[in-house]
């Protein structure tokens, strides 16, 4: 007697039928079909394995890796299913064990509707054409869904599962954010102290010395099942430093919101790969913000060049700016015991030349007094002020409007080119399909195919090449439009500075030049790198 294994399989893709006179796909149903086939054909039913909610494609199903070992150990000789999607859709798959495995192993595979039968030889090219069908119809699903989720994004709908710390889901669109008064103060605490030169882990200590609830204990104590992902600050109850830092790049703080970084590899490989930023669905306004655009564009500048801080938690003024003229390697920041007031020792700020400190390869030898060099950049920043007139600001203006224009059409031609690649690479894969189908129906030679499948992989790769490079340069305009400085804005906000910040520092200066000091005039030149390209 033939000892026969049955198969059912559901997944969410079957749960609901277009056509409601459809038969139903239920578990129930699908053994019931089989029992009663396998019975009439006076077979011996070993066991009955069933993968509820688990798609066709791939073989990551419990049941279906069951099966299979039994087969390989031959419990059973066949395997029934209703149809041949139920075993798979994926044609990897039906390739390895209904033409290979099962052949191997002496297993009989068959399927009740589509009337696949390995045991029939002239059907073996119909199991292969429905194999691709079925592959083909898992890829347009997949395809579909992804559309659809990118539509709700570009509408300004909010698709993530837990709204961003600061944020609770609308009662009556869970589409749309509101802000959660109880810890928006939090937020803008963040950001007002990474703003004025605390580091992550001093604003984190700060908040935990006040017991207030990290990010994912605190989305719990309201009744939300969100369940962090194993950090052991979080484990614990206590703000994590790398919480901070993606608080601080956040768009959804300023209204905005960003989402589709993420995408899973393929229809058949479920693991996650990041989309170019250029990919990313970015909507405006979509909510209310709870930080202000000059706070958020102040720390943005300060991220970018993200300094470490010194022993009280912030960072000094000129970290990461100063820079030997001589061999390019920043200037480091020590304190040595000097002679005060009465003789009496007291530390005091020195930068020196990493390259003569540190590798002994540069002869940049004489370190600057900390305070020395932080009076001239104040002074210099104060004489700059003073000789902007109204006419240059204006001048300069129109010629940044100008850039911007440019740089905005840019992008657009960039993105019409894009989408037509878009769409030949869709035709080219339309084309392949029909071809691959032609040569599986006998209508060209094997030699014909391969030569046709090399042509179109070779267009394959040039537009896929090009559209990498599209999103390249796209990505390198909109930093450029980012890091654009509106130099009216900055100068008209100052008119004299009294004392330096932090703040100050990184609006004008992008770098300062330190020469070797002269011994006989006893002088050195300091260049300043301004921001605002004057």
């Amino acid at each position: 007697m033939e000892k026969v294994g049955i198969y059912c399989r559901l997944s969410d893709e079957d749960r609901y039928k277009k056509n409601k006179n459809d038969d139903s796909e239920s578990i129930a149903n699908q053994k019931s079909m089989l029992l009663k086939y396998a019975l009439d054909q006076d077979w011996e039913i070993v066991d009955i394995y069933s993968d509820d909610d688990y798609s066709g494609a791939g073989v990551e199903r419990p049941d279906f890796n069951r099966l299979i070992n039994d087969c390989e150990n031959g419990r059973i000789n066949i395997v029934l299913c209703k149809t041949q999607s139920r075993f798979s859709r994926d044609m990897e798959v039906i390739e390895k064990y209904l033409h290979n495995k099962f052949v191997e192993w002496g297993v009989r595979f068959v399927s009740i509707v589509d009337n696949a039968d390995t045991n029939n030889e002239a059907n073996k090219k119909s199991r292969q054409i429905n194999g691709l069908v079925n592959e083909w119809y898992l890829e347009d699903l997949s395809n579909n869904v992804k559309k659809s989720l990118k539509n709700k994004r570009e509408d300004g709908l909010f698709m993530g599962s837990f709204a961003p710390y600061g944020y609770i889901k609308d009662p009556n669109d869970k589409h749309k954010l509101i802000i959660d008064e109880n810890v928006a103060p939090i937020v803008k605490e963040i950001f007002e102290k990474y703003k004025n030169g605390l580091g992550y882990y001093k604003i984190c200590d700060s908040l935990n010395q006040r017991n207030i609830l990290c990010p994912s204990i605190y989305k719990k104590s309201i009744g939300s099942n969100f369940v962090c992902c194993g950090s052991t600050y979080e484990a614990i109850g206590l703000w994590n430093p790398d919480t901070v830092a993606k608080m601080l790049k956040n768009e959804a703080y300023i209204g905005n919101l960003v989402q589709g970084k993420r995408t899973s590899v393929s229809y058949k490989n479920h693991k996650f790969k990041s989309v170019p930023e250029s990919e990313w669905c970015r909507t405006e306004n979509a909510h209310e913000p709870i930080i202000d655009d000059e706070t958020w564009y102040l720390v943005q500048r300060r991220l970018k060049n993200h300094h470490r801080p010194i022993k009280n938690g912030k960072v000094h003024i000129l970290s990461s700016k100063v820079y030997c003229a001589d061999c390019g390697r920043i200037f480091m920041r020590n304190l040595f015991n000097v002679k005060g007031e009465n003789d009496t020792l007291v530390k005091r700020a020195y930068l020196q030349c990493k390259g003569h400190k540190k590798y002994h390869i540069c002869d940049n030898i004489k370190a600057i007094r900390y305070d020395v060099i932080e009076e001239y950049v104040l002074e210099s920043i104060n004489s700059l002020l003073e000789k902007c007139n109204e006419k240059l600001l204006k001048d300069k203006y129109s010629l940044e409007l100008e850039r911007q224009n440019r740089q905005n059409n840019y992008i657009v031609s960039l993105n019409k080119e894009k989408v037509s690649l878009e769409k030949k690479l869709n035709e080219s894969k339309l084309y392949f399909k029909n071809l691959y189908t032609d040569k599986i129906n006998g209508m060209i030679s094997d030699n014909d195919f391969s030569m046709l499948r090399e042509e179109y992989s070779r267009d394959v790769e040039s537009y896929q090449k090009r559209l990498e490079e599209i999103a390249n340069e796209i990505t390198k305009t909109e930093e450029k439009k980012e890091n654009t400085k509106d130099i009216e804005s900055i100068l008209k906000k100052y008119k004299h500075i009294d004392k330096l910040t932090r703040i100050i520092v990184d609006e004008f200066i992008e770098k300062i030049y330190i020469g070797k000091y002269d011994k006989k005039t006893k002088t050195r030149e300091i260049k300043i790198e301004w921001n605002l390209d004057l």
